[in-house]
């Protein structure tokens, strides 16, 4: 097997030499993410002899729920979404933002005002061309959505002067407002008219290197090429994404040849697929964190110290090493130790006799938990069933309840769950890593956690202009979460995908995106 691996992130550990001076302020465009790996392997392909055309099939583990933007929360729609759709600002290869639909910007002295300029001949897929009415239009409707409607909170107004500049009025400094609108295709750049008319679920129309074709639920998405595509690419006739949960089938239709690129591989696997000459691995460490969430709107789990007593009972070490071998770093905060931002706070460990004096303090003798989770995610069936094991240990009986992950997507969002295993993807500024899970008013708080020193620190952490008072905040508050067991974190794993030898112009990133417009096949 052939390992393949990204570029060796030298500009991050340049701007964090900088940036950890005493009383530096916070770059507009600060990363998240240290150096995740220690080499580069080139293709074997040059990509001036590269074929051009071919259709890219792609085996992803799930079905897309939708395929608007702007609503749908799921990662397997985001995989497509990412090849169709643009954003203002994209995360580069170092995640530092970069230009996109915007080739520039520029910020008031007090950072109030932030205006941008768009790319000049951008067109959609239907051929209309963008302009700054749909950028308003997209973010006022992200807005009135919901599900991304917090990293907008900080901006007050929109103005379109002309066709290709876009001012935004801040109520606050937003440190971070280029990773909040560019960081994942949930911020979406889509024409007005199809918002408008209500036609995006159905039909997504995008600016992106590949164009929707057809969508067949529980079976596969189907993209072609952009030829008016603004940037570089694309270099295939189009993708075929098929659904195949699970992980062992993928491998093999890999082998194959039936499919061309994976979007996992279970790391139970990586020793005997060493050898395998059909496959270039790409493995980076990754910005994610999975984790367990219980109820607070639920008793007894509105009790902090039950919360806490099920927190000592795990040990997230064999979690770890059951979910994802060798492919995982346990970690008991959210940040993985590659980032700048990164705590190292550990006040957990598996104490049985700390969890069963905690539950009797609390008056829980008896305690049976729904434990919500999706075989479209193993790592979470495989988590729950040590979890299960490991709770009996201090009287507490598991009931294991998997389901497909649209079903589990709206019990999560109705709360009909005790506890939920899942995890966090693609996260790249703090801000992602807290705020929209344990703000008392965050998105993604299904826990219904609530806390007004952590909301003060989150509300201040957003506005903090120097990168080491902002990093205290953060720093402060995700040892509250830890402590009061908002979430209860397991690991940070490794990105794992896999691909054909004859697939080449592909990099598997620690953002998870997704970007085919400058891979070829042949």
């Amino acid at each position: 097997m052939r390992w393949r691996y990204p570029f060796a992130l030298l500009a991050v550990l340049a701007l964090f030499a900088t940036a950890c001076d005493e009383g530096d302020p916070v770059d507009v465009d600060d990363p998240t993410t240290d150096d995740p790996v220690d080499d580069t392997v080139d293709d074997d392909v040059d990509d001036d002899e590269a074929a051009v055309g071919g259709t890219l099939v792609a085996a992803i583990g799930g079905d897309p729920d939708q395929l608007d933007p702007h609503t749908t929360t799921s990662s397997f729609a985001f995989t497509v979404l990412e090849n169709v759709y643009d954003t203002l600002v994209q995360p580069g290869d170092d995640l530092t933002p970069e230009p996109a639909l915007a080739e520039s910007w520029e910020t008031s002295d007090d950072l109030l005002t932030w205006t941008f300029t768009l790319r000049d001949g951008v067109t959609f897929h239907d051929g209309s061309p963008l302009t700054a009415a749909d950028v308003v239009a997209s973010f006022e409707r992200i807005a009135e959505e919901g599900a991304n409607a917090f990293r907008l909170e900080a901006i007050d107004a929109y103005d379109a002067p002309d066709d290709l500049t876009v001012v935004m009025e801040l109520n606050r400094p937003a440190p971070n407002l280029l990773d909040q609108i560019g960081a994942f295709k949930g911020m979406a750049i889509a024409p007005a008219a199809a918002i408008e008319a209500g036609t995006l679920g159905d039909e997504p129309i995008g600016t992106g290197a590949f164009a929707f074709v057809s969508f067949s639920p529980g079976d596969n998405v189907v993209l072609e090429a952009n030829p008016d595509y603004w940037g570089d690419g694309p270099f295939l006739d189009g993708i075929d994404f098929r659904v195949i949960p699970d992980e062992s089938v993928k491998v093999t239709n890999l082998e194959t040849g039936e499919v061309d690129w994976i979007d996992s591989v279970p790391p139970q696997q990586l020793d005997q697929l060493e050898g395998d000459d059909a496959i270039v691995l790409g493995r980076v460490a990754g910005n994610d964190y999975w984790y367990l969430s219980l109820n607070n709107d639920r008793e007894p789990f509105d009790d902090p110290d039950v919360r806490r007593a099920i927190a000592f009972a795990l040990d997230i070490d064999t979690i770890t090493e059951a979910a994802k071998f060798d492919a995982a770093t346990p970690n008991e905060t959210a940040i993985p130790d590659t980032s700048f931002w990164y705590f190292d706070y550990a006040p957990f460990g598996q104490d049985v006799d700390e969890a069963q004096r905690l539950l009797d303090e609390a008056g829980v003798s008896e305690l049976t938990i729904d434990l919500m989770v999706t075989n479209e995610f193993p790592e979470t069936v495989t988590s729950a069933q040590v979890i299960s094991s490991q709770l009996a240990e201090v009287g507490i009986d598991v009931e294991i309840r998997t389901e497909d992950f649209s079903t589990w997507l709206a019990d999560q969002g109705e709360g009909e769950f005790d506890a939920f295993a899942l995890g966090w993807l693609g996260n790249i500024d703090p801000d992602d890593f807290y705020y929209a899970q344990h703000h008392s008013t965050g998105g993604f708080n299904f826990q219904g956690f609530a806390d007004d020193e952590v909301d003060e620190l989150l509300d201040a952490a957003r506005v903090e202009t120097d990168q080491d008072a902002r990093k205290e905040l953060y720093d402060q508050a995700a040892a509250r979460i830890v402590d009061l067991a908002s979430y209860i974190y397991f690991y940070n794993p490794e990105i794992l995908e896999a691909w054909s030898p004859e697939v080449t112009g592909y990099e598997t990133r620690p953002d998870v995106a997704t970007r085919f417009a400058t891979t070829r096949l042949g």
